[in-house]
């Protein structure tokens, strides 16, 4: 429904975005996740009309959106967006959702029924003859994404709607994307830089990063097969480590890291610098003495550098030549009795290690 070719955006002598393409379906949740200053509000933007670009196209059902500028307002109410910080007339939550709908001249019986199933959809039934400014955060996102979804918008665009709501909003939100996805086929495009937002939310994601996209896929392919070490990191895989391939055999490699071989499945030749992206719950401690042999995998041993508290779990870090950290609950780690100092092993899979090209910046 939505297709991105080679856009770029500058602003005066500053490159924003570059050359970035992809295709969003009818119907789909694609999450566009990133670091602070990537570019997904501006990447927003382009789409919704709201600022054009400096180079390539954005179409929406093949309609090149900003080329063809006599068909801009056809476009234009396709769509619907909910910013960051809602804006809120001062007037009633009525009249602050019924805004679109008296632009597109609709009647007053006609604004009144669906200004009543907005707020119902919301959970805002009875808020109606309420100051919208006097509302919580939550509860103005919320009409904020009322006013968006009463004009019944094919795409519904948001750009980072939960950054600054508390964990109950949050998921009051969450739950209303997916129910308007699912109820209404809308195909929403949601920007965050909460990357377990976009797990828990979308169909598809696009990382973005450097201009572009460094990766396009479902929540597992980019969680568990980042494209690369930066990919890797952004999305939450603690152990990044470089090396180089000192053996390959039968789609396995043996990778020496800092004078520490490590077996990983892939595919690249000997000599290769690579990166091993393994993830804290892959990796497996116990106490030296009671190590036992993983077959086919990687039993490491070494030293327990430091514990550090993490909700419920802790962080357990083991240098076994070079940095390893595990997740294990407290219960876990007073049971296995282990403290800083301690001698243990660090197990994990030939599996568990997803190989990536080292890259220089």
């Amino acid at each position: 429904m939505i297709e991105l070719e080679n856009v770029s955006k500058r602003f005066d002598d500053k490159t924003v975005l570059d050359s970035v393409t992809a295709r969003i379906g009818r119907e789909e949740i694609f999450a566009v996740i990133g670091p602070s200053g990537a570019g997904k509000s501006t990447l927003l933007r382009l789409v919704d009309l709201l600022d054009s670009p400096s180079g390539g196209t954005i179409r929406i059902d093949g309609t090149d959106i900003h080329a063809e500028r006599k068909r801009s307002l056809s476009i234009r109410r396709m769509m619907g967006m909910v910013f960051q910080k809602p804006a809120a007339f001062n007037t009633t939550v009525t009249e602050n959702i019924a805004v679109g709908l008296r632009f597109r001249g609709a009647g007053e019986s006609v604004i009144q029924k669906k200004v009543e199933d907005a707020l119902d959809m919301v959970g805002l039934a009875g808020y109606g003859e309420r100051r919208a400014r006097t509302l919580s955060g939550g509860e103005m996102q919320r009409v904020a994404l009322a006013r968006a979804m009463v004009i019944e918008p094919e795409i519904l665009l948001m750009d980072e709607p939960t950054v600054n709501l508390d964990p109950v909003s949050v998921e009051k939100i969450e739950e209303l994307v997916l129910r308007i996805n699912r109820d209404l086929g809308t195909t929403i495009v949601i920007s965050t830089h909460d990357m377990y937002q976009g797990q828990r939310l979308a169909h598809r994601i696009g990382v973005l990063m450097n201009g572009g996209f460094a990766q396009v896929g479902s929540p597992r392919e980019v969680f568990t097969l980042p494209a690369n070490r930066d990919v890797a990191r952004f999305v939450g895989t603690e152990n990044v480590v470089e090396g180089v391939v000192v053996a390959d055999e039968n789609g396995s490699s043996v990778v020496d890291v800092d004078g520490v071989r490590v077996r990983a499945k892939s595919s690249f030749s000997q000599g290769e610098e690579v990166c091993l992206c393994i993830r804290s719950e892959d990796i497996r401690i116990a106490p030296a003495a009671g190590a036992r042999g993983l077959r086919g995998g990687n039993i490491l041993p070494g030293t327990v550098a430091s514990i550090s508290p993490r909700g419920p779990f802790s962080r357990v870090t083991v240098d076994c030549g070079f940095a390893l950290s595990s997740v294990l609950s407290w219960k876990v780690v007073d049971d296995l009795e282990i403290r800083e100092g301690s001698p243990v092993s660090a197990s994990f899979t030939v599996e568990s290690v997803h190989v990536v090209r080292a890259t220089r910046n």
